[in-house]
C-alpha cells in the first residue's frame, strides 16, 4: 500500500464522521449507521475502513453541538430532561429508566426523548394510556435480537417527540449495547436524572 493511503484515508474518515454528525444534528437522523453511509456516499467513500466507528461519531456530534448550537443545545437538553421527569412520575410503576440522546448530552433538534419501561405485561402499559386519553401510536420493534422490546409506543409531549420501549422484566438486568452498538446501554431511573438536572443548573449557575 502507499504510503500516502494511511493519512488519506483516515482525513477522509474523520470528514465523514464530521457530515454525519452534522446529519445527525441538524437534520433529525438518529441511526448512527445509516448516517454515515450517506456522508460516506456524499463524500465518495468506497471502503469499509474509510468508514468511522459510532464513538467518533458520537464525539464529532458533540463537537458540532458545542460550536454551533452551545446554547441552543443547553436549554433544549435541560427542557427535555424535565419532559423526561414529568413522564417518568407517571410511568413510575412501570419502572421507566432514560435512555438515548437526552441521558447522554447529544440530544439535537430533532431528537426524541427515549425511555425503556419494564412492567409486568405491556398491556398494562398501553390500558394505562387509554385510561388517561393518551394519543399514541404503536409501532412493531425489529424481532432480530434477543433483548427486543415487546413493543414501541411513541406520542408526544407538550410538543416534543418520545419513544417509550417496552421490555420484559426479565430484560431489566441484562447488560444491553447501545442504541449504536457502541457500548453498554446507558440507563437512568428518575432519581439519577433529577440529579443530573440539578447538576447541570448549579453548573449553570456558578460563576466562570
Amino acid at each position: 500500500m502507499p504510503r500516502h493511503a494511511v493519512p488519506h484515508s483516515s482525513n477522509l474518515r474523520r470528514e465523514i464522521a464530521a457530515l454525519a454528525a452534522r446529519m445527525i444534528a441538524e437534520d433529525g437522523i438518529s441511526d448512527y449507521g445509516f448516517a454515515k453511509r450517506k456522508a460516506a456516499r456524499q463524500l465518495g467513500a468506497v471502503n469499509a475502513d474509510e468508514l468511522p466507528n459510532n464513538a467518533e461519531i458520537e464525539a464529532e456530534v458533540r463537537t458540532y453541538l458545542s460550536v454551533f448550537q452551545d446554547e441552543e443545545h443547553l436549554e433544549r437538553q435541560m427542557v427535555m430532561r424535565l419532559a423526561a421527569v414529568e413522564i417518568m412520575r407517571e410511568l413510575q410503576p412501570f419502572r421507566p429508566y432514560l435512555t438515548g440522546a437526552v441521558l447522554d448530552g447529544t440530544a439535537g433538534r430533532y431528537s426524541e426523548i427515549e425511555i425503556d419501561l419494564f412492567p409486568e405485561s405491556a398491556k398494562e402499559v398501553e390500558i394505562f394510556f387509554l385510561n388517561n386519553s393518551v394519543t399514541y401510536e404503536h409501532r412493531e420493534p425489529r424481532r432480530n435480537q434477543p433483548d427486543a422490546p415487546e413493543a414501541i409506543l411513541v406520542f408526544d409531549w407538550d410538543d416534543i417527540p418520545v419513544k417509550l420501549r417496552i421490555y420484559s422484566p426479565d430484560i431489566e438486568r441484562l447488560t444491553r449495547r447501545g442504541p449504536h452498538g457502541t457500548r453498554q446501554m446507558e440507563r437512568a431511573r428518575l432519581a439519577a436524572v433529577e440529579a443530573l438536572i440539578k447538576e447541570t443548573a448549579a453548573a449553570a449557575d456558578s460563576p466562570p
